[in-house]
């Protein structure tokens, strides 16, 4: 199972975004996006939700939960 910040980190960069484009496209800041990939915090499930659509995954997937979208 991939952690989170694993998975997010794989997805942002798969889909070409920097962390301050995505944390401008999902609201918030790159320092946030920078402490979720590093593991130190976690996103809100707003934000976790966010961060799915805009990468077209699931949030299972997104969390590690299931190995395919």
């Amino acid at each position: 199972m991939t952690p989170f910040n694993v998975r997010l980190r794989e997805l942002r960069l798969e889909n070409g975004l920097t962390q301050k484009e995505l944390a401008a496209k999902i609201g918030t800041t790159d320092d946030c996006v920078y402490f979720w990939e590093k593991g130190r915090s976690e996103p809100s499930i707003a934000e976790i939700v966010a961060i799915a659509e805009l990468l077209d995954v699931s949030t299972d997937y997104l969390l590690g939960r299931v190995d395919s979208f």
